[in-house]
């Protein structure tokens, strides 16, 4: 059965209901997922969206943290709370005839989270602790510097887990009013998959919402990337060169040249050992083990980036080679032969895409999210499946912005 979208009313406030009904398993899973509230979300203090996640997963004030889990493990109910860039996330996963157990509980941590002293300081000490193990992650590193580079000034130049600073200076009042600012009904979003009618989900779940404040909906600011290429080294005892690389991509979530530039990227850098440039770091020159590049385009912004590990001394090299490969690729587009191979892997692969219900939930989700009709998906393979040579390379040759690179480096 297909995920269906309609509206719940409460309080004149609509919320949206995705719904996939799949018996084949007594399984139910609920989340509840507020938009513009991930680390996009993290204007006062870096990390602060991750920090109040980790306080969620605490437990209720009144049981406290061990209590509330053992409760939770007793019933094999499983509830988490956890960030993304733009989303807040809170779900409940357990066993069809214990539900109403898990939605109890839900519920109760819904109202009740475990504020308390004890509970921050301890999520500060794992936080700290994350991050002092982070020190010595150099991938970590490249990348947060990549970020910080890219989107300069902005929210999105923090590092989503927050700096020791940062960290170390979250108090309980800001958890409480993150909490309070963003789990609300106008921001609301929920996701039900499993054994169970869509009525029935409707009314368990709209008990539920009916308790919380409406709060202010508040659209995703776009953040626009840094057009002036910069570029950071960063001192480290490394045996390894990291290279962190990132340029603007001037294309929206909603754009309808986006399949084109999911077809370009994946020639470029995503396919893995096909991809362009693999081919002339790894296969043609041996500077390394690995190299990719993507697109991250989403509502706050829009972005190409990608990465390599290499030697210390072949460190110039291959910042040169991906500058080339990249400009070569924007000059001359790609080949016939390069096009047809993607399009049989991305139509080929696509049964791979939808195999299981949470993945079908989180397609029509993001869907929805970003205001686009039900089955935009399979639009898009149409669109790839008619994609010409002549279309893709000028599209490709448009995007001349991709060539304005900032270089995030740890080396030696």
């Amino acid at each position: 059965m297909a995920a269906t979208i309609e509206d719940i009313k409460v309080k004149d406030t609509n919320i949206p209901l995705i719904f996939e009904q799949d018996k084949r398993l007594p399984l139910v899973t609920i989340q509840f997922i507020f938009k513009n509230s991930g680390s996009v979300a993290d204007t006062t203090k870096a990390g602060l969206a991750k920090f109040s996640a980790k306080v969620m997963n605490e437990g209720t004030k009144k049981l406290g943290s061990s209590a509330f889990a053992e409760e939770l493990e007793s019933k094999a109910i499983h509830i988490s709370a956890s960030t993304g860039k733009e989303t807040f996330v809170i779900e409940v996963g357990c066993l069809k005839e214990e539900l109403d157990n898990g939605l109890k509980y839900f519920d109760m941590l819904l109202k009740d989270p475990n504020l308390a002293q004890d509970a921050i300081d301890k999520v500060k000490t794992t936080t700290l602790g994350s991050l002092a193990r982070k020190e010595n992650d150099f991938d970590y590193i490249a990348s947060s510097e990549l970020n910080a580079l890219l989107f300069e000034g902005s929210v999105l130049a923090n590092p989503s887990l927050g700096t020791v600073e940062s960290v170390k200076s979250i108090e309980l009042e800001d958890v409480k009013k993150f909490l309070t600012d963003n789990l609300v009904m106008s921001k609301l979003m929920v996701v039900v998959g499993g054994d169970i009618e869509a009525e029935d989900v409707k009314t368990k779940v709209t008990k539920i919402i009916k308790s919380m404040a409406v709060g202010e909906n508040g659209e995703v600011k776009n953040y626009s990337v840094t057009k002036e290429p910069k570029e950071k080294i960063v001192k480290k005892e490394t045996e390894q060169a990291y290279i962190y690389f990132g340029s603007p991509y001037n294309i929206s979530v909603n754009s309808e040249d986006y399949y084109k530039a999911r077809v370009a990227t994946f020639i470029l850098g995503s396919s893995g050992f096909g991809s362009r440039l693999m081919e002339e770091i790894r296969v043609k020159r041996g500077l390394a083990y690995s190299a990719y590049a993507r697109i991250d385009v989403t509502k706050s912004s829009s972005c190409m980036s990608g990465h390599l590990q290499t030697k210390l001394d072949s460190l110039e090299e291959a910042k040169k080679t991906v500058k080339d490969v990249v400009a070569q690729f924007v000059k001359e587009g790609v080949t016939k032969d390069e096009l047809e191979q993607t399009k049989k892997f991305l139509l080929g692969s696509e049964p791979l895409r939808v195999e299981t219900m949470s993945q079908r939930l989180n397609r029509t989700f993001m869907e929805y999210y970003n205001s686009q009709e039900l089955g935009h998906s399979l639009k898009e393979l149409e669109l790839i499946g008619k994609l010409s040579l002549k279309d893709l390379n000028d599209f490709i040759k448009a995007h001349k912005e991709i060539l304005d690179m900032s270089f995030a480096i740890v080396t030696k």
